[in-house]
């Protein structure tokens, strides 16, 4: 597995667990990383991601209430949230990852740990975020 795409499972993972104990599971998060990755790349990547989408979450939940217009953030399932928000932050704050990249990512996260829907709803809300965020920067990826 690349070492990119395990750093984002840890990331969702971290990511429910700071949904569920909020700023208490930040000081877990080290050894969280250690005792599922024995890769140094993967640690480091995983707790830079985890930190950015700590520090911006409000910002991102406001992207993906605005994007998910339908949904109410609080119903959808932990995973699916986590999913969100993990690839929300990527998009707005990781100028080096393509966009395509963060999205299908997310949609092989979705795939793999969420329900049925979830891959086909992950892709409409993120594409509907990057679609903003290009609107607003007129960055493109």
């Amino acid at each position: 597995m690349d070492k990119r795409t395990r750093a984002r499972e840890l990331v969702m993972q971290a990511a429910c667990q700071l949904d569920v104990q909020g700023a208490d599971a930040l000081q877990i998060l080290g050894r969280f990383f250690a005792e599922n990755s024995d890769d140094d790349t993967v640690r480091k990547l995983a707790e830079k991601w985890t930190q950015g989408l700590w520090k911006t979450m409000a910002e991102c939940d406001g992207l993906i209430t605005t994007a998910a217009a339908k949904w109410e953030l609080s119903r959808l399932s932990q995973v699916d949230r986590s999913i969100l928000r993990l690839g929300t932050y990527q998009l707005k704050y990781c100028d080096d990852i393509p966009a395509k990249v963060v999205i299908n990512e997310a949609i092989e996260l979705a795939k793999k740990y969420s329900g049925e829907s979830s891959p086909g709803f992950v892709n409409g809300v993120l594409d509907a975020i990057y679609r903003t965020l290009k609107a607003e920067t007129g960055r493109d990826a």
